[in-house]
Order: structure tokens, then sequence, then C-alpha cells
């Protein structure tokens, strides 16, 4: 939390840490009462699971429930803004059958995720539905979603540690030293998805869903920004992996 605090330090108003736990309904109570705007930012991205149902189904969909419930009963709130994913518009390309001229949007929901077919992806599509069916069924708060691409950049410490992290090392730890596939993914800032957040709670006229992301790249494009910098020290891919060899993967 010292990073937390070395941040608050140079912005105005304070912060408070309260202990709370997405499973155990109204433990927000205490963190939640008399705000008027509330973030629900994320849910568990892991890519290698166990039991999707314990991992990543219930944290998302209760998790969520257990959130949006302790809303309806914070009358101050008026606001949710609820970090979604791209994922929970589209699994794999089945769903780009259903797509305006082959373009995703806000009005497309992912059908082709399940539990055991892309369970993250399917995580997500049943957070954010289950956000706005709590959400239509009372009239004092309004919903606003932000479905983000691959949120890459600097994380608040040294330190940090996430799925997205994990990904950028692969390049330069080996992982990928038979090539890098030439797998292409949107991807956003972490800083410009916080100025999306920050937007989404306080202009008055945002609503509905918002597709958050910078460009479209792929592993090879990212690893040879990195080379420059990094190619002596770490074993960065410098060639693209065989498409027979990611089928193969």
């Amino acid at each position: 939390m010292q990073y937390l605090n070395k941040i608050a330090e140079n912005a105005p108003g304070t912060i408070k840490f309260f202990k709370a736990d997405l499973l155990d309904e109204g433990s927000y109570a205490e963190a939640m009462a008399g705000c008027q705007v509330v973030f629900h930012t994320a849910s568990p991205f892991k890519i290698d699971v166990v039991d999707p149902q314990k991992e990543l189904i219930d944290p998302a969909q209760l998790g969520t429930r257990n959130v949006l419930n302790e809303v309806n009963r914070t009358p101050a709130v008026k606001r949710v803004v609820l970090t979604s994913s791209c994922a929970a518009i589209y699994g794999d390309n089945a769903d780009l059958k259903k797509t305006p001229n082959g373009i995703f949007t806000e009005d497309i929901w992912n059908t082709s995720s399940s539990l055991e077919h892309q369970p993250y992806s399917y995580s997500k599509t049943l957070a954010e539905k289950e956000a706005w069916k709590i959400n239509e069924k009372q009239t004092r708060w309004d919903l606003v979603t932000i479905n983000p691409t691959l949120v890459i950049g600097p994380g608040i410490n040294p330190h940090a540690t996430s799925e997205s992290f994990k990904l950028i090392k692969q390049l330069g730890d080996g992982s990928m030293k038979s090539g890098a596939p030439r797998l292409g993914f949107g991807v956003v800032d972490v800083r410009d998805l916080a100025e999306a957040h920050f937007k989404a709670a306080f202009i008055p006229e945002a609503q509905g869903r918002y597709i958050i992301s910078g460009h479209n790249t792929d592993f090879p494009s990212m690893a040879e920004t990195l080379i420059d910098k990094f190619g002596n020290d770490y074993p960065i891919p410098r060639k693209v992996m065989p498409k027979w060899l990611v089928w193969l993967v």
C-alpha cells in the first residue's frame, strides 16, 4: 500500500483503505457509505486455472452481484463504472459473423465462450450481463461499462505482477526463442484506460458500453519495439514463428 500512499501524497483529497472480499456479501458497505460514484474495476484475470468456476466465474459473476447489491443498499450512489472487457464482446472468430461489416461494436455480445472454452472471456461476459440485469431493475443509479482490449503500461510499483506483465516478460525470458507468433490483438495503455474510467464517472452524458482500444498489434511488432533497448541483454525474438508451429503449439 506504500505505493498508493505515495501517489496520494501528490493528489487532492485523501485515500482510505478498507478490507473486503468479492465473495463476502456486505463486505463493501463501509467502503461504499456516502459515495456517489462506485468503480468496480476488475475480476481475476488468469490464463492457467485448475478450476475455472471457482477461480474465474464465481469472483466475476458473484463478485459483481455482491458489489451491485451493496450499491442498491447505498442511497448516495448515483453512478457505477464497471470494468468489463472486450472479451465480453467477442471470444473467437465465431462472433465475427454477427458483426456489421466485420467490425465489432458495443452492441455485440460474446456468444462463443463457455466454461470449457475460453473461461476467462465467459466470466467477463457473465459478469457484465449480471451488472446490466441488476441495473435495469432500478432507476436511482446509472451503469457505464468500460470494455478494454489488452491493457499494458507501467504498474504503480516496480514489482507489479499481472497476466499482462507476464505476456510482456515472455518476450524476453526465452519463451519465444522459436519465434513470436503473429497473433493479432488490440492493446490500450493503462493510463488512457484510467482516463476513460474517470470520464465515464463524471461526464453526465456517458452511458452504456464503451470499447477502449489504442491500436492493433501482434507479438512480433511488440518484440520489435523492445529490441533497440533490451535486445543485447534479453533473448527478444527476432523472427516470426511459422504458422504450422503455432498450430502445433
